[in-house]
């Protein structure tokens, strides 16, 4: 993984790792169903971010080495099914 999308993924996980910790106190702390829904949604979004990055990489790092070399059938199938998932939402 390029270093630079490590570094910002690794900073978003944090975000991602506070919000999560602060909704599970909403919900211990039985707060209106609204707010506990609002923060859900902003932690879909960011992880949704995420997994477009770590995507975004993998296209242009590894599945380019897999097809310059022997790996293009594997390339080709992992895409697939990251897309047959994608659809699934």
């Amino acid at each position: 993984m390029k270093t630079e999308i490590h570094q910002k993924l690794t900073r978003q996980l944090k975000i991602i790792e506070g919000q999560v910790r602060g909704l599970q106190k909403m919900v211990t702390e039985d707060k209106y169903c609204i707010d506990i829904i609002t923060q859900t949604s902003a932690i879909r979004n960011s992880l949704g971010s995420i997994e477009e990055k770590v995507l975004e990489n993998h296209l242009t790092t590894c599945v380019v080495e897999q097809m310059r070399g022997a790996g293009k059938e594997q390339a080709i199938s992992e895409v697939l099914a990251v897309y047959k998932l994608a659809k699934k939402k």
